[in-house]
């Protein structure tokens, strides 16, 4: 197996708060807009330590928004982001980047660097954020990649020699690397066949048990909703609401989800 572990910098594209000791993360009363278009609307949300919860919606809804919005890829426009019980608005620049270092990001298309090769990719955190030895990055990485079903040879290999699904699984082990307290998913299972989408779900499932660690999906999957997620958050599209209507018009359980009298829930189910 030939590649190595390097720190070259690829081009990418593109003060405390009293709350429970259980929550880890928590939106207040969050509104964003471009352009003075909004998007997201005073949104409230509170994420418990180790509870996995999914964002559902169809497609302009703000689920991403939401999801950049919670490790402040995007500033609020009004309101406050809360994690670990401080307000992301209070960190300086190099506090947020420390903070960034508890979430684990995994990408919709995996997001893999084409000029690294897979073992240099899943060691990018680890090179870029801290100090251990060469080879016991090398370790690390080749557990990651067993961790989520890929063979030490795969380490070698460049992004394009691999399937999507074996990309997907790649991403996700570079997101474990630094061994995250949230995992952020921006849609897991887009683009793969449905057999392969079962491996994921699974996979998000076995890296909460193995790992007790907190997970924020989006998706627009329902199935993949019902089989991951202890909880389901239903977005609606603002241009479909009234200004006084909640946008947040499903907060609950798959099952509680599945027995909803809401007609809106009810058609994004069927």
């Amino acid at each position: 197996m030939q590649w190595t572990i390097t720190a070259e910098q690829p081009e990418f594209p593109g003060g405390g708060v009293p709350q429970c000791p259980n929550v880890l993360l928590q939106t207040q009363h969050v509104s964003v807009s471009f352009n003075r278009n909004p998007v997201l609307r005073d949104i409230n949300l509170t994420v418990s330590k180790g509870e996995s919860i999914a964002i559902i919606g169809e497609s302009g809804c703000g689920k991403t928004v939401l999801l950049k919005t919670l490790i402040r890829l995007f500033e609020p426009t009004e309101g406050n982001v809360i994690f670990d019980g401080r307000d992301l608005a209070d960190l300086s620049y190099f506090e947020l980047a420390q903070t960034r270092t508890r979430y684990g990001f995994v990408f919709q298309q995996a997001a893999l660097f084409d000029s690294m090769t897979i073992g240099e990719n899943v060691a990018f955190p680890l090179v870029q954020h801290t100090d251990k030895p060469k080879d016991e990055i090398k370790n690390i990485v080749i557990q990651l990649l067993e961790e989520v079903g890929l063979s030490a040879d795969v380490a070698g290999k460049k992004p394009a020699e691999l399937s999507g699904g074996m990309r997907k699984r790649a991403g996700f082990a570079r997101a474990l690397a630094l061994d995250p307290e949230l995992l952020l998913y921006d849609e897991p299972t887009t683009g793969l066949d449905p057999i392969m989408s079962g491996v994921i779900n699974e996979l998000m499932i076995s890296t909460r048990q193995k790992h007790n660690v907190t997970s924020v999906m989006i998706t627009h999957d329902i199935k993949s909703a019902f089989k991951v997620a202890e909880r389901i958050i239903f977005l609606y599209p603002l241009t479909k609401l009234n200004e006084h209507t909640p946008q947040i018009i499903f907060d609950g359980t798959p099952d509680e989800m599945k027995q909803s009298n809401d007609k809106r829930v009810k058609q994004f189910i069927k």
